[in-house]
């Protein structure tokens, strides 16, 4: 099987990693990619948001299968072009992508399928913004409607703040979503979907804030950890029966069935399971800890997703450790990232056992050096029989790699792993 990966960062690295780990795929490529990515598989500078460039060259490759890996090109149409192009593709259409598109377009869907989720007001200016901010009260939660690459939310206690935020949307010409405060641990949980049928991945729980002890502004992810001992019994069950299927059935209704990954962005609170968010594609960084605990072959899942063929009751294989992901930034992230630093350690990373660097914003000079590229740049992840033993070989990863201005956190599952993570007993 060939396989065309689209997309440039972190979360392209893994899925081309795992599937260069699938026996059946014998030709693998990916457009644009990154420096790391172009020392694993054949790479291929295209404009991904282009749906005649990546048709083009599909095409030209014989692909048998195109994933398509961000959020841009699927808003941008590249899975009907390749659809009407009749190459496979694992990616929603554009009209399907609309439930990470449109945060309010989602809560409309989940409100019709009776999934629980947070009350929630979209605002289309600053009286408006202002009413709802004063109906749920602080912690205030604004969401730009749109795509913000995992920046456009903002979670404050500070009524201001979390004003001016809608303003800056406004002022681009968008709208906002103004949500109650959900409390609890958040949990990412992927489900490959074929339009009908659904097979989940094994929950992850991610880090959006830059420091340490989640302070700071939110990030596009600082790390993951995969799978979550702390979770109740039946959770994945649950969310299946009571978020997924609700939301393929109410797509499928709509004439705009969803083929791709399903991101459930999930809040376990005091009244039971709720959605945060959702997204149309594989989530980064927790990709990166997920699949690297993947054993079933990832490129024949994908395929039969993207044909329709989805077998509801196949039981993926999963290896029995524990996964953990520190994501490495540039200086001066998420604000104005420092580019053009170069990366040093990458290979004594690479040879520490059972630890792997996943490149995200990196790229190569004329020298041959990896150079930093993007804010953030590399997710280093480590393999344990425990959080506390992942955590060891991630961060001796991290400790190998340097660059001037590098950045990163060192709780990345600390508190799960000390056991401090308490899921409230809730209800409906």
């Amino acid at each position: 099987m060939k396989v065309l990966v689209i997309g440039p960062g972190g979360r392209e690295h893994a899925l081309i990693r795992a599937l260069a780990a699938d026996p059946y795929v014998t030709d693998l490529h990916c457009a644009p990619g990154n420096a790391g990515i172009s020392r694993d598989v054949s790479t291929h500078e295209i404009d991904a948001q282009d749906p005649a460039a990546v048709v083009a060259l599909a095409r030209e490759l014989g692909s048998d299968l195109v994933v398509v890996g961000p959020e841009a090109p699927l808003a941008a149409g590249v899975s009907d072009a390749l659809i009407a192009a009749e190459i496979p593709v694992f990616g929603p259409t554009r009209a399907a992508a609309q439930l990470e598109a449109s945060k309010a377009f989602a809560k409309n869907v989940m409100a019709e399928a009776g999934v629980p989720t947070a009350m929630a007001k979209v605002a289309t200016n600053t009286e408006e913004a202002a009413d709802a901010l004063d109906t749920f009260g602080a912690p205030y939660v604004v969401k730009d409607d749109g795509l913000a690459a995992g920046k456009g939310v903002v979670v404050t206690s500070d009524r201001a703040e979390a004003l001016a935020h809608a303003e800056t949307c406004f002022e681009a010409g968008g709208t906002v979503v103004i949500e109650e405060f959900l409390d609890g641990p958040e949990v990412s949980l992927f489900v490959i979907c074929d339009g009908t049928h659904a097979v989940p991945l094994a929950p992850a729980q991610d880090f959006k804030r830059i420091f340490d002890n989640d302070e700071g502004p939110n990030t596009g992810g600082m790390g993951a950890y995969s799978p979550l001992p702390w979770l109740p019994a039946g959770f994945v069950d649950e969310v299946m029966e009571r978020v997924a299927y609700p939301t393929l059935r109410d797509m499928e209704s709509r004439g705009t069935p969803f083929t791709g990954v399903l991101y459930c962005g999930l809040a376990i609170t005091s009244r039971g399971i709720r959605v945060i968010e959702f997204n149309a594609r594989f989530g980064d960084p927790e990709t990166q800890a997920v699949l690297a605990r993947l054993k079933t072959p990832l490129g024949g899942l994908l395929l039969a997703a993207a044909k329709g063929e989805l077998d509801d009751a196949e039981q993926l294989r999963w290896r029995p450790e524990t996964a953990v992901g520190v994501v490495m930034a540039a200086a001066n992230y998420p604000d104005a990232p420092v580019k053009g630093a170069v990366i040093s350690g990458l290979a004594d990373a690479e040879a520490i056992e059972d630890v792997s660097v996943l490149h995200a914003g990196t790229t190569s000079n004329e020298s041959g050096d990896v150079i930093v590229s993007g804010g953030r740049v590399l997710a280093v992840v480590g393999l344990g029989a425990d959080l506390h033993a992942a955590r060891d070989k991630a961060y001796a990863g991290v400790g190998a790699i340097s660059w001037d201005g590098a950045q990163h956190r060192t709780d990345i599952a600390l508190k799960a792993a000390n056991g401090q993570i308490s899921v409230s007993e809730g209800t409906n």
